[in-house]
C-alpha cells in the first residue's frame, strides 16, 4: 500500500480534489485556529509565549508547549465555527457516501466542531474518550498561589474527546447496500466478538516517537493504528489527514498496509513528517485492545 504527502494548504488542495477520492478521515487540526497561525507558531518556536504554554523545566525535565485555549477572545471562538464549518464544506464533496470524520478536539472547543461539522453537511455520531493526562490543568491562580491554596483555575483533564462524523449513506442506500457499493457507512470491530467502545486507554506519546518527529502536538501509534483501523471497516480504502503535522497518522495507516494522503501547510512541519513518516510506521507499539477489559489499565495512575 502506498501513501503520499502535500505541501499546500488543504482548502485549497481540497477544493482541487476529484469527487469520492477519500473513504476516510482521522486528523488532528489546529483546533483552535489561532494557535498554528504563521504568527503564533513563530512565538511558540522561539519561546516567546504568546497563544502556547512555553514549557518549564521541572525536576530536570522540560515540558513540551501546549496551546492555551481559555485565553481565546470572543471572536476568535466564532471563528473557530466558521474555519470548521468552512473545512467541511469543501472537504465533503472529496469522500465517498458514508465516509468516517473523526476530528481530535478539545473538551473547550468542541461543541462548536461539532456544531460546525453538522452545519456542513456531516452527520453527529458520537465520540471517543481518549483516557490520559492531556495537559497538567488545575494550577492556582497565578501570581496568587500562596494566597489561595486551595483553588484550582481548571479542571485537571483526564481525557481528550474524537468527535466522529458520517457522511451521509448515498440515495436511500442501507448501510449493508453502501457497504457493498463504497466500501464505507459502518466501523470496523475489533474481532467478531467485540465492538470498538468509545473510550479508549491511552498514553502520552512516547519520547522514541517523540525523537522521531519533533511536534508539539504528536499523537502515540498506539492510539492512532487502532482508530485508523476502525474508519475502513472492509479493511482497505483511502485515509486522508488534511493536517498532517508529525505524519504520526499517515504512519499508522501505512504501517497497517493501508493507502494514506497527507497535507500540511507549514514547511518545516512537512519535511518533519516527510523523514519520520517511514521510522514511526516501523516502531512496535503498545496495544491497549489486546488487553482484556480487566487488565485495562487506570488512566489516573498510568498516564500521569
Amino acid at each position: 500500500m502506498t501513501y503520499t504527502t502535500h505541501l499546500a494548504n488543504c482548502f485549497e488542495w481540497l477544493a482541487a480534489q476529484p469527487e469520492h477520492s477519500f473513504h476516510a478521515v482521522l486528523t488532528d487540526p489546529p483546533y483552535s485556529v489561532v494557535d498554528f497561525s504563521p504568527t503564533e507558531i513563530e512565538k511558540m518556536r522561539h519561546g516567546v509565549g504568546g497563544i502556547w504554554r512555553i514549557p518549564m523545566e521541572i525536576g530536570g525535565s522540560v515540558r513540551r508547549p501546549q496551546p492555551r485555549f481559555t485565553v481565546l477572545t470572543t471572536e476568535q471562538k466564532r471563528q473557530v465555527y466558521q474555519y470548521f464549518r468552512d473545512w467541511g464544506q469543501v472537504l465533503n464533496p472529496t469522500l465517498v457516501p458514508g465516509s468516517h470524520v473523526l476530528v481530535a478536539t478539545n473538551v473547550l472547543l468542541s461543541s462548536r466542531v461539532q456544531t460546525a461539522l453538522e452545519d456542513a453537511g456531516f452527520e453527529y455520531r458520537g465520540q471517543i474518550l481518549r483516557l490520559y493526562r492531556p495537559f497538567r490543568g488545575g494550577d492556582r491562580p497565578k501570581g496568587a498561589e500562596e494566597q489561595y491554596p486551595d483553588v484550582a483555575v481548571t479542571l485537571r483533564g483526564a481525557h481528550e474527546p474524537w468527535l466522529l462524523f458520517r457522511k451521509p449513506l448515498a440515495g436511500k442506500l442501507r448501510v449493508s447496500d453502501n457497504l457493498a457499493r463504497w466500501g464505507t457507512g459502518a466501523l470496523r470491530r475489533i474481532n467478531r466478538e467485540k465492538p470498538f467502545v468509545d473510550v479508549l486507554q491511552s498514553e502520552k506519546t512516547p519520547k522514541a516517537e517523540r525523537d522521531i518527529a519533533d511536534h508539539p502536538t504528536i499523537k502515540p501509534q498506539s492510539l492512532l493504528r487502532p482508530l485508523a483501523r476502525l474508519l475502513l471497516p472492509m479493511g482497505h480504502g483511502v485515509i486522508l489527514d488534511p493536517f498532517m503535522g508529525s505524519g504520526a497518522t499517515v504512519a499508522a495507516a501505512h504501517s497497517q498496509g493501508f493507502d494514506a494522503v497527507g497535507v500540511e501547510l507549514d514547511e518545516h512541519f512537512y519535511g518533519v513528517a516527510v523523514q519520520a513518516i517511514p521510522a514511526l510506521a516501523a516502531v512496535q507499539a503498545r496495544d491497549f485492545l489486546a488487553l482484556p477489559d480487566e487488565e485495562q489499565p487506570n488512566p489516573l495512575q498510568a498516564a500521569d
